[in-house]
């Protein structure tokens, strides 16, 4: 997928057609022998070295509870508070985001609301905090922003959720099923039932209800974004089950996908590799394996939120009206797909 850092012209100048329509009206008032009118020059980007542009391990060992707040990392992740710049590419748009609080979600919230769209958030009650701030960033942009916490084990709670998003932002246009739970355990032994069906409902069956309540007010053109990993692909032996839970979610938005386009809504996925999030401090790796976190890819660093949202604006937008069933893969050059 193309990088925001092109050098010579990133993909939101290219829809908003900046650069290209100022050089198409000079050669046409050259070739009319007239002089250009004066323009603003497509100001150049430099080029990033993406193997520096972020942390790199060793970090320092840290642990929370489950699960987590993005504000106590060491260091902090960007999820494009000041970096990511919108062009009104889902201006007018409805967002329903589950983990908008933190790592991909948050990351895609912002960007969301930095396109125009209006947003609803759904966290854990324990990540307030960093709830609050992703609603402040919303606000900024002049949009709707819309708290709705809850556990997401829960039925009933899903469809209030979906019946919360849909009163207070007028409607729904876009899905993305974000939240997981990723509790890293190094047997099957040390999994108990308990702990799996956790995994199984916040990661599985909260999609399920949230598509079917939502389905009905989705019209075509809408779009249903889940979040795979790589996960999917190459499973760690320390990730038994989460590893099942994003290989079942690529399966139901391939599955969502032929069942929902001849409708006009688009079902597709996001999958990161390792990304420095709090899934990874509250459980999701062993100390050893933070320490080191995201050193084996090419890139040798963990990505960071910020480095997906174009991927989720993508996939939302009216402009990639022919991905349906597609699954995006980040994750530094290693891993798949």
């Amino acid at each position: 997928m193309a990088d925001d850092q092109t050098p010579s012209m990133s993909r939101r100048q290219m829809v908003g057609g900046g650069a290209t329509l100022a050089a198409a009206s000079v050669v046409s008032a050259t070739a009319k022998g007239r002089e250009p009118m004066a323009t603003e020059s497509a100001s150049s980007q430099d080029l990033i070295n993406p193997v520096d542009r972020y942390p790199k391990p060793p970090f320092n060992k840290q642990s929370q509870p489950w699960p987590g707040l993005a504000g106590k990392m060491e260091p902090r992740p960007d999820h494009g508070e000041t970096s990511y710049k919108g062009s009104g590419r889902l201006a007018g748009r409805r967002a329903l985001i589950t983990g908008g609080d933190s790592g991909m979600g948050r990351a895609a919230a912002i960007a969301y609301a930095r396109e125009g769209a209006d947003v609803a958030i759904n966290y854990y009650p324990t990540e307030e905090p960093d709830a609050q701030e992703v609603l402040a960033l919303i606000k900024a942009e002049g949009r709707t922003g819309l708290a709705i916490p809850g556990d997401l084990r829960d039925e009933k709670f899903c469809q209030e959720l979906v019946r919360r998003a849909v009163e207070g932002l007028g409607g729904l246009d876009i899905i993305v099923c974000n939240a997981g739970r990723q509790q890293a355990r190094q047997s099957i032994l040390d999994i108990s039932s308990e702990d799996f069906d956790a995994t199984m409902k916040t990661n599985i069956y909260a999609p399920f209800w949230i598509i079917k309540a939502a389905l009905p007010h989705l019209k075509p053109g809408s779009a249903i974004i889940g979040t795979a990993s790589e996960q999917a692909y190459d499973p760690s032996p320390d990730l038994y089950d989460y590893a099942q839970t994003k290989a079942a979610t690529m399966n139901y938005v391939k599955s969502l996908a032929k069942q929902l386009g001849p409708k006009g809504i688009r079902v597709n996925a996001v999958a990161p590799g390792p990304i420095w999030t709090p899934l990874q401090v509250s459980g999701g790796a062993t100390m050893e394996k933070l320490e080191k976190f995201g050193g084996q890819t090419p890139l040798g660093r963990p990505g960071q939120p910020v480095e997906l949202a174009t991927i989720y604006v993508q996939l939302a937008a009216a402009d990639a009206s022919y991905a349906n069933g597609q699954v995006y893969g980040s994750s530094g050059g290693s891993g798949q797909p």
